[in-house]
């Protein structure tokens, strides 16, 4: 895997595979083309970006009237335009006048890479634009290296990781907003004249007010399963910058990369930068079809482990905060263990010597057992955990400290801090980010991953949080002519301390958390098994959070836990039945306190986990179809989720608006073979009697014309009733 940033010398490379031959150049998968005229001497111009084209069709595309714009567009002549690149050159020159020099392809680890060279006509800058493909998958990536071989300094005042043209018309753009406890909300808009722009400059959390991908129908508004549509995911961790602008050319132009905002690069003669990839796919089928594509592309090339199933897990936040003790630890274990779990996650509040974490003041930063706490400290736990056959998860803070910390009183030099300023303190009022350029820094973060899996190899999962952004620019390591760095050093020392971790620890589960679902980025994600959603489980609003995230992330990657009621950030109330049946459209597992719980309760959550350990395969690696989108405000939402053979399939149906005389649609489905039959299963069933159709065989074919009556309420004792609804379906294909 590329890492996510790279700052390197180009001395002792070795020069790329041969020169491709041509000057035209289609950069390929199964079903789409990027065409490109890489004509030596002249910019590197793009022809055409969708469906797939014959050879034929290539030869005459200018004649068609090709886009025929610079692929990568750089700023100084003729400056009136938004540019993916802008330098200023040793001598002060902010002119760039870019002109291919060659075409290399390689190969690399089953990927092929084209790569386009260009040079500055007239100072020594070069800049190769790169085309990753893999066999099979419809995603293009695609990042710039930018080489300095002028005799000093160059500064890179934007750089962007890609251009796009998009023939101006009906395009609508599809986007996530939100914030804290609300992420991951879907809006969808025409594109208007000017600018259109999603930014962030967090430092840290790069998703919960925004998300560095968009989709562009280009058929008019959105449609789930049919019409044309762009996706486009930046890969980075940090913060971003994507925005279209609709000028008086016939053209909407997309740019994203690295939020070049107070970040403007310094290169040094001999260095060369790159941008982290930005993922483009296209497809014919709708927005569904390209979230379908970037699961596939994510799961098997982006997600740790993206090949493996998730566990089962009951983390211990919600049941008990801060309140950790061994008695409770074992209680929850015990529990977790008696639902058919297979995970528990002991989270904040375990550590601290000298500084005790019982609130969220203090402690980061110094992760040694409390054993006024955990007397037996971890060794207890893991045996406690083996004892009840679960696995043992661990939460920590590492790029974290706080002024009430041993480590901050022993390296007050070591957080990001602005000279001449008092520092600005986060969650807590004490809370510091630790500065991930420095490499001393980076070698604490390492040592407490290393300590925890060398000292306690049976630790399963590690919740890795992030709970601050950065708050003041200032790097106390970075030199004063560098200070611009902060932002884009921070992600290459995290990028590199993660590289170490995974070559330690291969086989650790790790959760990306960020206040929640503030790094739900494909950017971490080659380090990380899964993120947190959000830290609100109120499952109403999270059918809309998870809907949003589905359009770019597969559901392996979401953690979705059933929680207490009433909800501890709402305050909703809402039954078992519908929590377990939002959760398992996830990666499922449980955040409460089971010994709360009534047996009924624990009976409902028991059957869901069997019944989601049965679907899981299809959940996690299935293919993802959204019939009735919660943003239509038709009373319901519903999913499916189907195997790529299309033997197997879940279906989900979730009523979330209740009124007397209501009439809601009855859902089609999709995915399905037409010629195939199958068979409906209901799973995490409450009702006294089974559905209608319980056991009964369907063809694909009428499944996904008619779909199936979904009742509004349940048939359950009167005093049960509620006014939520929501059903789980499995289809099973049989001979």
């Amino acid at each position: 895997m590329k890492p996510v940033l790279t700052l390197i010398t180009i001395a002792g490379m070795a020069m790329a595979a041969m020169p491709a031959h041509g000057e035209i150049i289609n950069i390929a998968t199964p079903s789409t083309s990027l065409v490109l005229d890489a004509t030596q001497g002249q910019p590197l111009k793009i022809m055409h970006y969708g469906d797939r084209m014959t050879d034929a069709d290539i030869d005459a595309l200018p004649s068609a009237g090709s886009i025929n714009l610079n692929a990568y567009p750089v700023y100084g002549l003729n400056p009136q335009g938004e540019a993916a690149l802008s330098v200023t050159h040793t001598d002060g020159n902010r002119t760039t006048d870019l002109a291919v020099k060659g075409v290399t392809r390689t190969k690399d680890d089953g990927a092929d890479i084209t790569t386009v060279t260009m040079a500055d006509t007239y100072y020594p800058l070069e800049v190769k634009v790169n085309y990753r493909t893999y066999p099979g998958d419809e995603v293009i990536e695609t990042w710039v290296d930018i080489t300095n071989n002028e005799k000093g300094k160059v500064t890179l005042n934007r750089f962007m990781s890609g251009y796009l043209p998009v023939r101006y018309g009906d395009v609508w753009m599809s986007s996530l907003y939100g914030t804290w406890a609300d992420e991951a909300n879907l809006t969808e808009e025409p594109l208007p004249h000017g600018v259109r722009m999603i930014k962030n400059k967090d430092g840290l959390r790069n998703t919960h007010t925004a998300h560095p991908e968009v989709m562009l129908s280009l058929d008019g508004k959105p449609r789930e399963n049919n019409g044309r549509v762009i996706g486009a995911a930046l890969c980075y961790p940090g913060n971003y910058k994507l925005f279209v602008d609709t000028d008086d050319s016939n053209f909407h132009h997309l740019f994203a990369g690295i939020n070049e905002e107070n970040s403007e690069y310094h290169l040094r003669k001999g260095e060369t930068f790159s941008t982290p990839e930005l993922a483009l796919t296209y497809s014919r089928e709708g927005l569904g079809g390209v979230s379908r594509n970037f699961h596939r592309w994510g799961r098997a090339h982006r997600l740790h482990a993206g090949d493996k199933e998730r566990k089962v897990l009951l983390n211990s936040w919600e049941g008990v905060y801060f309140d950790i003790n061994e008695e409770v630890m074992a209680g929850m274990m015990e529990d977790i263990a008696s639902m058919g779990g297979e995970l528990f996650v002991m989270d904040d509040g375990w550590f601290g010597d000298k500084y005790p974490r019982d609130v969220d003041n203090s402690s980061l930063g110094d992760w040694v057992v409390d054993t006024n706490k955990l007397p037996n400290g971890i060794n207890g736990l893991l045996e406690t955990a083996r004892k009840n056959g679960v696995k043992f998860g661990i939460w920590i803070e590492p790029e974290m400290t706080n002024t009430v910390s041993e480590l901050y009183e022993k390296h007050p030099e070591y957080i990001i801090k602005a000279p001449n300023r008092e520092v600005v303190k986060g969650r807590g009022g004490t809370q510091l980010v630790l500065d991930m350029a420095n490499p001393k820094v980076q070698d604490i973060v390492f040592q407490i991953v290393d300590t925890l899996m060398t000292k306690y190899p049976a630790i399963d999962y590690i919740k890795w949080d992030s709970n601050a952004p950065i708050m003041e620019h200032g790097s106390q390591y970075l030199t004063a002519d560098e200070q611009s760095h902060l932002y884009i050093d921070y992600h290459k020392g995290l990028a590199k301390t993660l590289d170490r971790i995974r070559a330690a620890h291969p086989d650790v589960t790790i959760q990306a958390c960020a206040s929640g679902g503030g790094r739900a980025n494909w950017g971490i994600l080659p380090w990380f098994d899964e993120f947190w959603t959000s830290d609100n489980n109120d499952a109403l609003q999270r059918v809309f959070m998870q809907w949003g995230t589905s359009y770019f992330y597969p559901a392996i990657a979401m953690g979705s836990h059933i929680s207490a009621s009433p909800n501890h950030q709402t305050f909703r109330r809402i039954p078992t039945k519908f929590r377990a049946d939002v959760a398992m459209s996830g990666r499922l597992g449980l955040e409460m306190q089971p010994r709360d719980m009534n047996d009924e309760d624990k009976a409902i959550c028991r059957q869901a986990i069997k019944d989601y350990k049965a679907i899981r395969p299809i959940v996690q690696f299935g293919d993802l179809y959204r019939l009735l989108s919660p943003y239509d405000r038709k009373g319901v939402a519903s999913l499916m989720y189907v195997t790529p053979e299309k033997d197997d399939a879940v279906f989900y149906w979730w009523k979330i608006e209740t009124f007397m005389g209501q009439q809601l649609p009855r859902v089609p489905m999709a995915g399905l073979d037409p010629d195939k039959t199958y068979r409906v299963t209901e799973l995490n069933r409450i009702d006294n009697q089974p559905l209608p159709y319980e056991g009964k065989t369907f063809t694909g074919r009428y499944l996904m014309s008619n779909g199936l009556e979904m009742p509004l309420t349940y048939k359950v004792d009167y005093h049960k009733n509620t006014d939520y609804a929501s059903r789980v379906l499995r289809l099973t294909a049989v001979d």
